[in-house]
């Protein structure tokens, strides 16, 4: 389980097929903590690090990872945003996130107002994921909060500390995201289809 605050960057440093995987090379301030086995969110999807040096470490995404986010579209020097799982005993600072991405969107509007940057987002409906006004989203494995919301877009505002600690100051229009839509949303959603 994650909460969506981001801690660092990762900086991917070398991409490696084996077979239908990619394992993923990434060096990053966080490393030297880092541990076989253990899960570490990037972009929001959940990863486990298999493999540590004194400067880098790697992680392997399968092939339906690679499908349903946009780590099949990395490339070498890109920036991830990573989270390392939460702690149980320490605050939620975000929302509950699994690390599960439902699927991608795309960015089809940016406008800077009022001091802060309001980044608009569009997704397929057909997967049958909703968003709310104030309800929660995982954007590149950041909680977020829904601006505006609509059948198959939302827009989010981000401020400038997140705008400068996260790879949002790196997104343009047109670029894919990875999105994680709110778990208890998902639940109702699917009841209301099964019952209705």
């Amino acid at each position: 389980m994650f909460t969506g605050i981001i801690e660092a960057f990762g900086k991917v440093v070398n991409l490696e097929k084996d077979q239908e995987n990619l394992n993923i090379s990434l060096e990053s301030s966080l490393t030297q903590e880092l541990k076989i086995d253990q899960s570490l969110a990037h972009n929001g999807v959940c990863l486990t690090v298999v493999e540590t040096t004194a400067d880098r470490y790697k992680v392997t995404a399968i092939q339906e990872t690679l499908e349903k986010s946009n780590l099949g579209r990395i490339k070498i020097g890109d920036l991830i945003n990573l989270e390392r799982a939460m702690i149980m005993n320490s605050r939620l600072d975000g929302h509950i996130v699994q690390g599960h991405v439902d699927q991608i969107g795309f960015c089809i509007g940016i406008d800077f107002r009022g001091g802060s940057w309001f980044f608009d987002f569009e997704y397929d409906e057909n997967q049958k994921n909703i968003t709310i006004e104030k309800g929660s989203i995982c954007v590149n494995g950041v909680s977020l909060t829904v601006v505006n919301s609509g059948l198959n877009h939302f827009s989010v505002a981000i401020i400038p500390y997140t705008y400068k600690h996260t790879n949002f100051h790196l997104i343009q229009k047109g670029n894919t995201v990875n999105l994680e839509f709110d778990m208890i949303g998902k639940y109702i959603s699917k009841l209301h289809r099964l019952y209705t």
